[in-house]
This record gives C-alpha cells, structure tokens and sequence, in this order.
C-alpha cells in the first residue's frame, strides 16, 4: 500500500513538472490559464482554512488578496518614488524588492488584516458574519479606488504597472531562459513558481489539518458552545483562523501583480470574492484535494466556455454577447454540479456515521 502512494506521487509530480512543456507547445495562452489556476488553488485553500476547517463564512476573503498586490506593486514599481520625495531620495532608482522579502511582507500584512477582520466579528455567526466580510472586502476596493488624492498612494482606478517581475537566484522570471537547448517562457517559469508555492501551501494546510489546533477549528464549526464548554478558546482560535487564511491570500496577490505586472481596482471585485468561495464549496468543504479540484474546475470553466460562447454568439447573429452568455454557461454548470453532488464534487470521507441498515 505504501509503495503503491509512492509510485502515484512520482507520477503525479512527474506529469506536473511536464505539464507545462506540452501546453506550450499551443502557445502561451494555455500555460497562462494554467497559472491563473494555480493562484487560485492558492486562493482556495486560504479561504478553506476559515470556511472549511473554522465554519466561518468569510465574502470579503478577495480583499487580502488585492492587500498583497498592492503591497508588491508599491514596493517593486516606480510609483512610490515618483510621487514621494523621501523615497525618491533614499531610493533613486525605485524600489526593487527581492521575492525573499516580498513573500514573508505579504503574508504578514495580509494576516494582520485578517486579525482587524475577525477582531470585531467574533461574535457573529452564519450570515450575518458573511455580509459583515462582504463589507470588509468592498471598503478594502473602495478605498483602493480613492486613495489618489490628497496623496496619491494606490493611482486609483488607473492602477499601478510597470512592476518588476521576480527574479531568484538570478533568473528573471519575466523573462525567457534558456535550459539544455530549450527555451522556457515567462509564463512556463512563473508556472514552476505557483506550482512551488501550491505545493508549500498544501503541506501547511494537511498539517494544520491534523494538529489540535486543526481540530479545535473543526470542533468550533461542529458546535461552538460545546467546543467552549470543552476549553477550547474560541476566540483566539477564530483570530488564527483568519490570519491564517489571509497569508495565503496575500501570498497570491503578490505573485499575481508579479505576474500580471499591472493591479487595479477592478481584478478585486465581489465577483472574484464569491468565484473563490464556490470553489471551495463545489470542490469539497474542508477536504484538500475537493478544494484544489474545485479550483481548477472553476477556474478553467469559463476559458473553456470561451470556446463554446462564440460559436453560440454566431447562431444568433450576434444578439448574445459572448461574455455575458459566457457567464451563465457557467452558472448553469455550478447549479448542475450542486444538484448532482450536493457536498461537493470530492467531499471528505463521513466518519463515526452508522453502516446503513440492511434491507429485510
């Protein structure tokens, strides 16, 4: 048995690495969707650690990732310098911040937001707690649309671009590298990046997963006021929670302005917000490979419906725009996916339930 989940691991970490190599082979556009994905893996198993494992309904989860793309969009573009004289000053060439440093900052700011959220919500529950964070993710876009003037410190709805690709170990992922006579494109090294980072991200989440503080999360969602009674302090373990779940937000944010090189308002919507939650709610609630195929699923859905949409647009002689038809193939596959898996599409295994019994 044990050699059997060796030999799958192998494998699947072979076709991983290749995965890349032969997609790009269409062009970058695949492997561009393949990265997007990956950040949304990330996303999901982030905001699995506050919905899945603490039951806490969290529609605002989208605002810790724009926190980290802006963080890495001030620290690696010109903008700071070119509207700050002390930092004009002090950095003459502009900010230029290494990954080493760009990680560890985003996933710090990211959980310190996480902690302003769940401080004051602690005792809210169900939806009240979900509209409370849909709020919370709104003022976080509103304010980064409006922080232009008396100083201008996010651009407003203009964005910030020019923002320098990451570099490691001297490899500029922004561009392309040369490899035994193969010639591997930004899009492809970004891949291997996101791919490090979701496999990091899994480790951390299997492990929280299996530790008492895991199961007090889980003992929490089951029944709070049991979980109280037991000793278990609910209100840190809610604070941990979201934390947690916020550094692997702010993580994504950072590599998504990396990748994208330009952030503005707009890619941190509501919309963005409740695509990450229904990931994790059609992928499997609390269950780590339901989330990550979740993920995958919804976030490939809509570039595959791309395909299906034009020709579609086509027979109506244009009267159905692409994009909005586009939107609800995807809502009619979601609702075709809750009626035939209702806990998901790979749920956890049900523990301590009795075998059902037997006919007579």
């Amino acid at each position: 048995m044990q050699t059997k989940k060796i030999i799958t691991f192998l494998l699947a970490a072979v076709g991983l690495l290749v995965v890349p190599l032969f997609a790009q082979q269409l062009g970058n556009g695949p492997v561009r969707i393949i990265d997007l994905a990956l950040l949304y893996v990330l996303l999901a198993l982030g905001l699995n650690i506050v919905v899945g494992y603490a039951g806490l309904l969290d529609l605002g989860y989208v605002a810790f990732y724009a926190v980290g793309a802006y963080m890495f969009a001030l620290m690696a573009s010109p903008h700071l310098s070119e509207n700050f004289e002390a930092i004009r000053a002090a950095f003459p060439a502009g900010l230029h911040s290494p990954l080493w440093i760009v990680i560890p900052a985003a996933a710090a700011l990211a959980a310190f937001f996480g902690v302003m959220l769940g401080a004051p919500t602690l005792k809210l529950r169900g939806d009240y707690l979900a509209i409370v964070t849909l709020g919370f993710g709104e003022i976080i876009r509103v304010f980064l649309n409006n922080l232009e003037h008396p100083i201008n410190v996010t651009n407003g709805p203009r964005g910030i671009g020019q923002i320098d690709s990451f570099r490691i170990f001297g490899v500029d992922l922004g561009k392309s590298w040369e490899v035994f006579g193969f010639t591997l494109p930004s899009v492809t090294l970004y891949y291997y990046l996101f791919l490090a980072l979701v496999v990091a991200g899994v480790v951390i989440c299997y492990r929280l997963e299996q530790s008492r503080i895991g199961r007090a999360w889980m003992a929490i969602r089951e029944d709070e006021i049991a979980a109280k009674a037991m000793g278990i302090n609910t209100r840190n373990l809610k604070l941990l929670a979201f934390g947690m779940g916020a550094t692997f937000g702010g993580v994504s944010g950072a590599m998504f302005a990396s990748f994208q090189g330009f952030v503005s308002p707009e890619s941190f919507s509501l919309q963005e917000s409740v695509m990450i939650v229904a990931m994790v709610v059609l992928g499997g609630i609390g269950h780590i490979p339901g989330v990550i195929l979740g993920a995958l699923m919804l976030s490939a859905l809509p570039e595959v419906l791309r395909y299906v949409a034009g020709p579609l647009q086509q027979m109506t002689d244009g009267r159905l725009d692409a994009s909005i038809l586009r939107q609800l193939l995807v809502a009619l596959a979601m609702i075709g996916i809750m009626l035939a898996r209702p806990r998901g599409l790979w749920p956890a295994p049900e523990h301590g339930k009795a075998a059902p019994a037997a006919a007579k």
